[in-house]
């Protein structure tokens, strides 16, 4: 059996994807404390920390399994929007009605049905956001992929600032350009 631990984390996921013995576990642990950091800087209304560490770390093997490579971006960029965006879909999912607890339900005849998602729509959902996930990481360089994440995270200027280590206006120029990327590809579709 090999040893992964000093494998880079591209090599790596390569290894993995391909199906090569012992070499998913690896990023999955390499990358388990930051899966745990990022859940912890959330709250979930009658959840535990580690409900949410479980789906980042599903967003995790989610990266692992679905980096490409040749779109130019880090493996490491690329698995923290992944699981983010898992986190945030946890932390939205407890927020619906459907998951209030029972003694707050409402009989099934009164919900709004728009509110009841199929999941026919849960699957166009999820492959809307891969594909934008993946358009994001093709079209921006890495530090506006970083910028326009937290952006669409919901952190402020000053958390993109300190966690970039730049400057409002840099920040904002690069939002700009993300943008502007992103406009000229969409309508060219």
């Amino acid at each position: 059996m090999q040893d992964w631990k000093n494998e880079k984390d591209e090599a790596l996921v390569s290894s993995a994807q391909a199906g090569e013995e012992g070499a998913m576990e690896t990023p999955l642990l390499r990358y388990k404390n930051a899966v745990r950091a990022r859940a912890r800087r959330f709250f979930v209304m009658g959840g535990e920390e580690e409900d949410l560490v479980q789906e980042g770390m599903v967003g995790l093997y989610l990266a692992v399994r679905d980096y490409r490579a040749e779109c130019g971006k880090s493996f490491k960029n690329f698995a923290y929007l992944l699981v983010t965006r898992r986190i945030y879909d946890a932390l939205k999912a407890t927020q619906r009605k459907k998951s209030l607890p029972l003694n707050e339900s409402v009989p099934l005849d009164m919900l709004d049905e728009q509110e009841a998602d199929s999941p026919e729509d849960f699957l166009i959902d999820s492959e809307e956001r891969a594909e934008f996930d993946l358009l994001l990481a093709k079209e921006l360089s890495d530090f506006e992929f970083r910028v326009m994440t937290m952006y669409l995270e919901g952190m402020s200027y000053s958390e993109i600032c300190s966690v970039t280590g730049k400057d409002r206006k840099g920040v904002d120029n690069a939002l700009a350009r993300s943008k502007k990327k992103l406009q000229k590809k969409y309508s060219e579709k």
